[in-house]
């Protein structure tokens, strides 16, 4: 009770003083909390409008890869060139829905933060915040996107279909990365004085090729038994192994912005040290990993350990100066020689249907195709840099079909355009070669519209050059695409 009359006769003595008997640390004290918690407020506010507008980015992207999936997929050509092609519309080449500051956005060319302004009381001066903030989020969302991506494409890969599709598909596979890489590489440095590191970035993405869209085509037209079809197909899982290498490589060079022949030396070998490596200790573990899964008994057990042993990899690989999709790809390609493997496919696919889209929407969200109008000057160099790329994986890859020995009577050219489609493979090296800031807007939507015309020719040309067989009674069903996947 004393203590507290106390206080109340200090507090109300205090209160009656006047100049110049004041305080001013007290008044300055109480200004300082006063600003602490105007900050706190606005804090508090500009994180959950951060949230809101990552919410209606993921609206944005999740329609536009639907609506532009399911337009693609109803003309035969596959969903994931839908969602580029979505992604270009909400992007910076159209609607302004879903920019990012390194493409040179800001918050004022943003139409999400204006409708956040208009509907959510966003401060203008807290705009360029919450813009940058929300971006990033999308951009590690992208991400995770194509480490998924790379670890559903090992997943669905067979070591042992490598091995056994023979000395043709490899020489097919070895050919179709050198020579693009090579004629691509090249001709951007001589001929059109494109810097190194961009040039290689540009070189190594016409070395992709997707194996999904040329073994649904020869599914579709009962070639897939074929030997053109075996080749075809042994040859495109080979050169996959073969890119993500080559992205590894050059990714881990556009880091440094130089390229030193011991360090290119260095990456080359700890790339192919580490891919097998990590496969043959994955065989030595791969029963244990299933041993581990069968005795657990919590909700989610196959899933969740394995992306656990995929981030793990991933790590490692981005130790090393590698790229973690590598390791991703590494993971998924071990985890695919053990008995979980047709469960874990299953069980991946509602994961890579939420992140997967996020990635390629993105890229073409980043790709700036007025970059590319011939009615400016000045952007005649993209348009001339994106014919020379087309013509080159064109090229690049029909030779390919030419270089098969021991075949008498098969069609060359048609293992030559089966190489051709580019696909999803060719936008992970251009999403990668755009977060890593070594291609100018010029040369990455080059890339991005060598990626869409070589999906989109590949696949009539394929039916053009393999006829469909004619049906024979009595003969043997049509090899469907699920039917001829290995088990």
């Amino acid at each position: 009770m004393l203590f507290s009359q106390s206080v109340a006769d200090a507090t109300a003595w205090v209160s009656s003083l006047t100049p110049p008997f004041s305080f001013p640390w007290l008044s300055a004290h109480h200004s300082l909390i006063a600003a602490a918690s105007e900050a706190t407020t606005s804090e508090a506010e500009n994180s959950s409008l951060i949230f809101a507008g990552v919410l209606l980015s993921l609206v944005v992207i999740y329609f536009a890869s639907k609506l532009g999936g399911e337009l693609c997929a109803r003309i035969n050509l596959p969903p994931v060139l839908g969602e580029l092609v979505g992604g270009v519309v909400v992007g910076v080449s159209a609607l302004h829905l879903l920019v990012f500051p390194e493409a040179g956005a800001d918050a004022a060319s943003s139409m999400i933060v204006s409708f956040l302004e208009r509907t959510g009381g966003l401060n203008p001066m807290a705009a360029e915040s919450v813009f940058e903030t929300q971006s990033e989020v999308i951009s590690v969302l992208s991400e995770l996107g194509v480490v998924i991506l790379l670890f559903e494409i090992g997943l669905e890969s067979d070591l042992q279909e490598l091995i056994r599709v023979g000395p043709q598909a490899a020489v097919v596979a070895i050919v179709g990365v050198i020579v693009p890489f090579a004629a691509g590489t090249a001709g951007l440095t001589y001929l059109f004085d494109v810097p190194a590191v961009p040039a290689i970035f540009a070189g190594a993405a016409l070395t992709a090729t997707s194996i999904g869209i040329t073994a649904k085509v020869l599914a579709e037209i009962g070639s897939l038994s074929s030997k053109e079809g075996q080749i075809i197909i042994g040859a495109a899982v080979l050169d996959d192994v073969l890119g993500i290498i080559v992205l590894a490589v050059v990714a881990s060079l556009a880091k440094t912005g130089e390229i030193a022949i011991a360090n290119v030396i260095y990456l080359i070998i700890s790339a192919g040290v580490f891919l097998v490596g990590a496969i043959l200790v994955g065989r030595f573990l791969g029963p244990y990993f299933v041993a581990l899964v069968d005795e657990m008994k919590t909700r989610g057990q196959l899933l969740l350990t394995a992306l656990i042993f995929a981030a793990i990899l991933s790590y490692i690989a981005a130790a090393i100066q590698l790229e973690a999709i590598l390791g991703a790809f590494a993971a998924g390609l071990i985890l695919a020689e053990t008995d979980k493997r047709r469960e874990l496919e299953e069980q991946v696919l509602p994961v890579a249907d939420v992140l997967t889209p996020i990635f390629f929407v993105v890229v073409g969200a980043k790709t700036d195709l007025s970059v590319l109008n011939p009615a400016v000057p000045s952007n005649r160099e993209g348009l001339i840099l994106a014919l020379f790329l087309i013509v080159v994986a064109i090229i690049g890859k029909v030779v390919t079909g030419f270089t098969v020995f021991g075949q008498p009577g098969i069609n060359r050219l048609a293992i030559g355009v089966g190489m051709i489609p580019r696909g999803e493979v060719g936008l992970v090296f251009a999403g990668v070669g755009s977060a890593s800031g070594a291609l100018s807007d010029a040369t990455e939507a080059a890339i991005i519209m060598m990626v869409i015309l070589t999906t989109f020719i590949a696949p009539p040309l394929l039916r053009l050059v393999l006829k469909e067989p004619e049906t024979v009674p009595g003969s043997e069903p049509v090899e469907t695409l699920s039917e001829s996947k290995p088990e």
